[in-house]
C-alpha cells in the first residue's frame, strides 16, 4: 500500500515537472517572437555581444548598460533617442542577456562583463565612450572604467550597484542560487512559470514609487525575461556582484580616475543613493537626485536622465 502511494507520488511529480518544462519552451519561443533580436552580434572571447548601434558614426560615442534581468530595451524603449541625434549611441545586452551570450557563469563576474564588452567596442573601432550604466550595468561600467582607464572617457551612471551589501532586495533574493546545475533545473522547470504569475508584483516593486512603464513586456523587452536563459543570467549575476563587492569597492581610491558623476531616484528602493551615490564622491563622481523617482529612472526620467548624461558627456569631452 505505502509503495503504491509513493508511486503515484512520484508518478504526479514527474507529471507536474513534464508540465513545468513544456509551458517554459512553449513561453521562451512566444517571448523570442514577441522581441526579436533587434541589432547585430559581435563575437568576443567568451560569447557574443548583441548591440544596437545609433546615431551619427563620427560623433562622441556613449554605451549603455543595462541592469540585473534586464535588456537593452530598458535604454531603447525612451531614452536612447533622445541622444542619437547629438551622439553616437551603442546600445548593449549584457553577456548572458536578451540575445547577448556567455559560455560560463563564471563570466558573470561584472569584470569579466566588462571585458567582454570592451573587446566587442574594440572590434567596432570605439573609442573612448561615455559608459551609460543602470543598475548592476553601473557596476559593470565601474569595472571597465579602472580596467581599461586609457580606453574610457567617462562615466554617467544611472542608479548604480557600486558598493558591496550583505542584504538583498526580498525581490531579487529567488536569484540567489550558488550551484550552476540548481539554476539551470530551475530554469527549465518552474522559473518562468513563477515569474510569469509575480510579474505585475514584481514590477510594482522594482517602479516605486512610480508606476510601472506602458507596454513592458515588449516595448521594454520584458518578455525576454520568460526564457530559462534568463534566469540563469540574472541568478549567476546576482551571485557574481553579491561576491565581487568588496573586491571591486576596495579599488576605487587607488584606480577609478574616470570623469562623470551618479543620478538616482531620491526614492529609489532597489538600491539606496546613499549608500551608492553619495559615497562616490570621494572617489570624484559627482552626485545628483531626482526627487520623488524610483530606480527605473531610463524609462520614467528619460528627459532628465538625458540632461544629466549629456553634461556628462561634456566633462569627458
Amino acid at each position: 500500500m505505502i509503495t503504491t502511494i509513493l508511486t503515484i507520488l512520484f508518478l504526479i511529480v514527474v507529471a507536474l515537472l513534464a508540465l513545468s518544462i513544456f509551458r517554459t519552451r512553449r513561453m521562451a519561443a512566444e517571448a523570442a517572437r514577441l522581441v526579436p533580436q533587434a541589432g547585430e552580434v559581435v563575437p568576443v572571447a567568451g560569447g557574443r555581444v548583441h548591440y544596437v548601434d545609433l546615431g551619427p558614426k563620427d560623433a562622441q560615442t556613449l554605451v549603455m548598460i543595462h541592469g540585473l534581468s534586464g535588456q537593452l530595451q530598458h535604454f531603447t524603449y525612451a531614452l536612447a533617442g533622445l541622444l542619437a541625434q547629438q551622439y553616437r549611441v551603442i546600445v548593449v545586452d549584457r553577456p548572458g542577456c536578451g540575445y547577448s551570450t556567455r559560455d560560463s557563469d563564471a563570466l558573470a563576474d561584472p569584470s569579466e562583463q566588462g571585458r567582454m564588452i570592451g573587446e566587442a567596442l574594440d572590434r567596432l573601432g570605439v573609442e573612448r565612450p561615455v559608459l551609460v550604466g543602470h543598475s548592476l550595468g553601473g557596476a559593470v561600467s565601474l569595472a571597465m572604467a579602472m580596467d581599461r582607464p586609457d580606453r574610457v572617457g567617462g562615466l554617467a551612471l544611472l542608479c548604480p550597484a557600486t558598493q558591496h551589501e550583505d542584504a538583498v532586495p526580498e525581490v531579487f533574493k529567488g536569484l540567489l542560487v550558488k550551484s550552476p546545475l540548481v539554476r539551470r533545473l530551475i530554469g527549465a522547470t518552474i522559473a518562468v512559470p513563477m515569474a510569469a504569475a509575480t510579474k505585475d508584483r514584481v514590477l510594482g516593486i522594482v517602479f516605486h514609487p512610480e508606476p510601472p512603464s506602458q507596454d513592458f513586456m515588449i516595448g521594454a523587452g520584458g518578455a525576454l525575461g520568460l526564457r530559462p536563459k534568463a534566469f540563469v543570467a540574472a541568478s549567476s549575476d546576482a551571485v557574481a556582484l553579491r561576491d565581487s563587492g568588496n573586491a571591486q569597492s576596495a579599488r576605487y581610491e587607488k584606480e577609478l580616475r574616470v570623469p562623470g558623476g551618479i543620478l538616482f531616484g531620491a526614492a529609489d528602493g532597489i538600491l539606496s543613493p546613499a549608500v551608492h551615490g553619495h559615497t562616490m564622491q570621494v572617489h570624484g563622481l559627482e552626485y545628483e537626485t531626482l526627487e520623488g523617482r524610483g530606480h527605473m529612472i531610463p524609462m520614467t526620467a528619460p528627459a532628465d536622465c538625458a540632461d544629466f548624461i549629456r553634461r556628462m558627456a561634456a566633462k569627458a569631452a
